[in-house]
């Protein structure tokens, strides 16, 4: 956090610069002042619905966002001399630049004893204010600054605290379908070692867990009907998996001696229930980890056996393990992943950039060293990449790698409030 000392210092003198007015929102009712963020608010004259009251010499107006009904509004409440006066007689209007820029117009209407508009004062709540309201052939003007959510950051301190953007845009996404299943070695990595024919084991060369090569002489028989002892071969490469014979026992009745698998060439076998087999493939890509988290690999769908297990009524997909993938053993416990349904969606923005504001999930957006929230509406989600359907424009620079600096950095100069 030592490479951000310098922007929190850029930042404060900002604050004192511009006169930024934060400060938090009332407990106590559905309004509240417009630019009321937080604990570092700067001074000012509030009127009798807590609002922020401008003066222009008897006349003043009073700006606050009602908050009780589904989108916070602006209210204006307009006095003579600090008492109230007929909203009929004042036409105001409202400009709102955000970052960006991007400039909200709102104009008012009288409506009971203030002045209503029924734009919707869309989140964040940071931007300079232009006022201007005219009474009696007066004109009268405000400008002041309202910031939440904000910071700045010199590039510098960006880069030292890993601090990386990209611009939004499209995306694939698909459901990622969880699996669980085990580690088995295939069918053509097993093999059983039998004795040609009948006889006594005279020598065996292995032992249980004993690394062997094809063509390998395993052990040596002598023959009950030719008393010729002759040897028995590895038929694969391998390790000794079982071992049911010794020197002095009677073989050749149909036991195998011994049983070879070949740790590299190994599977996943992943249980499919029946609501989610019909979704699931040959050929879509899974992406397998071991229980630990230590070893992970993206591999294909190779078959789906098309027998269901009677009680469980699920069935089998494998999937190949590549040898030297990782330290996969037969019989280990995997999880998986498998991608489903995936299609483009015009707007998204990597899931790892999210961040908690408020009551919000928001990303940081970017423009020059200055960065802000931006509350998202969001849709469907992966590990990688999350649907956005609200609250960021296509092609907006923001912050992926290091957003929680940049969350720490806000929280700790105060730009921030309760709604």
């Amino acid at each position: 956090m030592s490479a951000f000392q310098p922007s929190r210092r850029v930042f404060g003198a900002a604050m004192t610069a511009l006169a930024v007015t934060l400060a938090a929102c009332g407990s106590g009712g559905g309004e509240k002042a417009e630019g009321e963020h937080g604990e570092a608010a700067a001074e000012y004259e509030r009127g009798p619905h807590r609002g922020r009251l401008l003066r222009d010499g008897d006349f003043s107006l009073e700006i606050t966002i009602y908050e009780e009904g589904p989108e916070p509004l602006f209210r204006l409440y307009p006095y003579l001399k600090d008492k109230p006066l007929d909203p009929r007689q004042v036409q105001a209007t409202i400009a709102l630049t955000r970052l960006g820029p991007k400039v909200d117009r709102f104009a008012f209407t009288a409506e009971n004893d203030y002045l209503a508009s029924p734009g919707i004062v869309s989140e964040p709540h940071s931007f300079d204010v232009a006022v201007t309201a005219v009474h009696a052939g007066k004109r009268s003007s405000w400008t002041y600054q309202s910031y939440e959510g904000r910071t700045i950051i010199s590039a510098e301190a960006a880069r030292a605290g890993g601090v990386t953007t990209e611009r939004a845009g499209s995306a694939i996404l698909g459901e990622n379908l969880p699996l669980t299943g085990r580690v088995e070695i295939k069918p053509e990595g097993l093999a059983e070692v039998h004795a040609r024919y009948p006889g006594r084991v005279m020598s065996m060369a292995v032992e249980l867990g004993s690394p062997v090569r094809r063509g390998q002489v395993l052990a040596r028989v002598e023959s009950s009907e030719s008393l010729q002892t002759y040897a028995v071969t590895a038929p694969i490469s391998g390790i000794i998996t079982a071992k049911n014979a010794n020197p002095g026992q009677i073989t050749g009745n149909g036991a195998p001696m011994l049983e070879i698998g070949d740790p590299g060439q190994l599977h996943a076998e992943f249980f499919l229930y029946p609501r989610d087999a019909e979704r699931v493939r040959v050929g879509q890509r899974v992406e397998v980890r071991s229980l630990t988290g230590a070893s992970r690999v993206t591999a294909v769908i190779e078959a789906i056996l098309p027998s269901a297990d009677l009680l469980s009524q699920t069935l089998v997909a494998h999937v190949h393990l590549p040898a030297g993938s990782g330290g996969w053993r037969p019989g280990q416990g995997v999880e998986g992943s498998v991608q489903v349904g995936a299609g483009e969606v015009p707007l998204a923005v990597q899931t790892k950039a999210l961040q908690p504001f408020r009551d919000f999930t928001v990303v940081y957006a970017k423009v020059g060293n200055t960065y802000e929230v931006r509350m998202l509406d969001l849709g469907r989600r992966t590990e990688e990449w999350t649907e956005v359907l609200g609250g960021l424009e296509p092609g907006t620079e923001y912050v992926v790698d290091g957003a929680f600096l940049i969350r720490a950095d806000i929280e700790k100069s105060g730009a921030s409030h309760d709604h």
